[in-house]
């Protein structure tokens, strides 16, 4: 199958917070090659590794110091080599996360640059002169404060979309185009799968770099309008398909936000010129703040009517011409069952998790599971900002709390405990001994207090546990071609159903009918479900036919 990446799941593993083997605090290589057997039970088929590369670890490895090497923190080159062979051993394959928009300022090409105006390296980065003594525009950082940092040595500003210490690289610049394909090849001849590559579509930047529009209240200006989507971009990834993807058989998906359906025809295209696949943020926006200046910030909860009509929208825009990417959870988003599930009792925990599985992994596309999703993980819920480690999250409070006065210290914690990244980054919980079996030392984040109920061993443990549902969901997933191939379509007279959603799955032989109760409440509905059709996968033991209880989620086939 040329592009066996279609009927494929993958699991992004966190690197520091999956198994510390060393007992430092951090999780590294020789931990993830541990669990390995763990992940291949699972039955998934790719592991995509978060930033494993030499980094300050200023934004949790995604400032690369040195592309070719591999952070101490988590173990050496060996440790790798001997990771990838044993997943290659396993039949898993390796993704590996491509952060190129920025690199490290700790970066050899960055400390070249910074050296003089007249550094070979000089236009890897993008520097500007100052107006009128001023930054060069009114962009702001994604991560707080103006994107320009002052370099005293040259007396100019050099740009960062995120933090002062992650300058971004310039693409127009055809010898940092080259230099990243060099690398990318060198990964591939040792074997490496494919690439998540990290905001991918940020690569190309507007000509002259002009302002952004401010918001009210606002200084600075939001670049990501401007960024997101730039002039090249199709062209450079163009380009670095030619260089390096036609080259290897392998998976690409680049991480892509305020991508449109239209735009991502062009990266996702199933001609296979530019990308395999992006990740969209649609969806993950659909429970933020009706204040655009607190942005995802807030406590409100995605409606299933928002939810439904996004994901009807990209199924059937990209059917037959472009691929999705399917996922709930990644190290930037907080956990699927407490954002779009219930948390609140152990019951309720367990069937909605499998309920938000099951809606997902039904669609068309390949699906994605982080780490701890198949066990239920849940948000830590942390209640003061020192427990928090995440740059963006501390930064933001500041900004809201502290200078701009929008919101109140309490109403802010309110927000991070349900919205921080940190609640995707604590540690993998994999039994109920001492920091949840991640390690002996204390962690470098802290692992989730429910740890001693909600782990991998309790997991296995237990027949009916949401491990063991997604084990089934990869299963038919690879049994069934009507998961992968077959045509979408929303149940007659489900567009307007306020607690139920109800899709279909239809290829020339098959068709899967799938019913989701997305609230806590018993329902009656009739979908006419035929008399031979078989009960494929549900969350409860029995079938009560029309009534859906609680979080129910079934699939028939006929």
């Amino acid at each position: 199958m040329e592009k066996w990446w279609k009927n494929a799941v993958v699991y992004q593993v966190y690197p520091s917070s999956y198994q510390d083997s060393n007992n430092d605090g951090i999780g590294d290589l020789p931990g993830i090659t541990k669990r390995l057997d763990y992940i291949k039970k699972l039955g998934v088929d790719i592991v995509w590794l978060s930033p494993i590369y030499q980094s300050p670890q200023v934004d949790n490895g995604y400032d690369i110091s040195d592309y070719r090497a591999i952070n101490p923190d988590f173990g050496s080159m060996q440790d790798f080599d001997r990771l990838l062979e044993k997943a290659h051993d396993l039949g898993l394959k390796i993704m590996m996360d491509l952060v190129v928009n920025h690199t490290s300022d700790e970066n050899k090409w960055f400390e070249e640059s910074r050296k003089s105006t007249t550094n070979p390296y000089r236009d890897y980065y993008i520097w500007r002169d100052g107006k009128d003594g001023m930054v060069p525009n009114n962009w702001g950082s994604f991560f707080r404060g103006p994107a320009w940092k002052y370099d005293e040595q040259t007396g100019q500003y050099y740009l960062h979309l995120f933090a002062p210490q992650q300058p971004d690289l310039n693409w127009e610049n055809p010898n940092v185009r080259h230099s990243v394909y060099d690398m990318m090849n060198w990964w591939a001849s040792k074997g490496v799968d494919g690439f998540r590559m990290d905001v991918i579509n940020y690569i190309s930047k507007p000509a002259g770099l002009p302002n952004a529009k401010l918001q009210p209240d606002e200084d600075l200006g939001n670049p990501e309008p401007l960024v997101a989507n730039g002039p090249r971009v199709h062209e450079f990834l163009q380009e670095m398909n030619q260089n390096v993807m036609s080259k290897h058989k392998m998976v690409t998906v680049g991480e892509a936000p305020a991508v449109t359906t239209d735009e991502a025809m062009k990266y996702a295209n199933l001609n296979g010129k530019e990308l395999d696949m992006v990740f969209q943020f649609e969806h993950m926006g659909l429970d933020g703040n009706a204040n655009p200046v607190l942005g995802h910030w807030s406590d409100r909860r995605a409606s299933l009517t928002d939810l439904r009509d996004n994901l009807t929208k990209w199924q059937e825009a990209l059917a037959g011409k472009a691929w999705n990417s399917l996922y709930w959870n990644n190290h930037d988003q907080p956990r699927v069952v407490s954002r779009f599930g219930n948390d609140s009792t152990e019951e309720y925990r367990v069937l909605s998790a499998k309920m938000l599985a099951t809606m997902l992994h039904f669609q068309q596309g390949t699906p994605f599971i982080f780490e701890g999703e198949e066990i239920g993980m849940t948000n830590s819920y942390f209640k003061k900002l020192s427990d928090y480690v995440d740059l963006d999250s501390i930064n933001t409070y500041h900004q809201f709390v502290d200078k701009q006065h929008l919101v109140d210290s309490q109403t802010m914690l309110k927000y991070l405990a349900l919205h921080s990244r940190d609640n995707a980054r604590t540690p993998m919980q994999w039994d109920s001994s001492e920091n949840g079996g991640f390690s002996k030392h204390e962690p470098w984040e802290h692992v989730n207090p429910n740890y001693k109920h909600i782990n991998v061993e309790q997991s296995l443990s237990d027949p009916n546990s949401v491990f063991y549902y997604y084990q089934k969901l990869i299963k038919l997933r690879h049994e069934l071609p009507v998961i992968t191939d077959g045509r979408y379509s929303l149940v007659k007279g489900n567009e307007d159903d306020k607690e139920v959603y109800a899709y279909t799955r239809q290829d020339q032989t098959t068709t899967l009918l799938i019913v989701l109760n997305y609230t806590e409440n018993t329902l009656d509905r009739d979908y006419q479900v035929p008399e031979d059709a078989d009960l494929i996968i549900s969350n409860y033991a029995d079938d009560q036919g029309k009534t859906l209880r609680p979080y129910e989620a079934k699939v028939y086939k006929y």
